[in-house]
């Protein structure tokens, strides 16, 4: 890894620590329903495994509504800052993340925005992941080849294999639902938390 130069993060379940969001969202989902909290949450984790919306696709195999998301209730991840501290001492970090109009006021919102030299998101770009065009427009605007560059995300359908396929080195954190569906997805290194990450760069 001594020929990286840039780390791009992705934000949801990554940086932002979104599980209270996801709790009320499957609480508001199955209230009032004849589906418990429970069936539907252990449905959501096994479809993980095959789907690339699991909760989508359990809302559909139940026959449920599906519930608003409550941004509100996202929160960096009580150590992100201190990571991302340390990490830019040696890196460039980026972000290039799937998220709605205003992610840099979000990021300074949540006192982590100055840290990242170039924020990318899909509804300011015009591109979204998995489009390999978005990773290859991160990649110019940083100015550095895709070995020089690594992904950090939680996704693999969205994060690790589009950056692999561009050439970059992927780290996969298990901070969400996503579980290995085939051996394509594999990433460089996996770890469990975000803390992980220092360690093996």
């Amino acid at each position: 890894m001594e020929t990286i130069k840039w780390l791009f993060f992705d934000i949801g379940s990554t940086l932002i620590d979104e599980s209270t969001c996801y709790a009320r969202r499957f609480l508001e989902t199955t209230e009032g329903t004849n589906v418990s909290l429970q069936t539907f949450r252990e449905k959501v984790i096994q479809l993980a495994a095959v789907s690339d919306d699991p909760y989508k696709e359990a809302v559909r195999m139940f026959g449920l509504q599906k519930a608003k998301w409550h941004s509100a209730l996202e929160k960096p991840f009580p150590y992100a800052s201190l990571v991302l501290q340390t990490l830019s001492k040696s890196y460039r970090l980026g972000i290039l993340a799937n998220q709605p109009a205003g992610a840099k006021q979000r990021l300074d919102a949540w006192n982590i925005g100055h840290y990242f030299d170039l924020i990318l998101a899909s509804a300011e770009e015009g591109f979204a992941k998995p489009d390999p065009a978005f990773f290859q427009l991160a990649l110019q605007r940083a100015g550095c080849l895709p070995q020089e560059a690594v992904m950090v995300g939680d996704r693999l359908d969205n994060d690790i294999l589009p950056a692999k396929k561009c050439g970059m080195k992927t780290i996969w954190v298990r901070q969400g639902f996503a579980e290995l569906k085939a051996a394509s997805e594999l990433p460089d290194f996996t770890v469990d938390s975000l803390a992980d990450i220092p360690s093996i760069l």
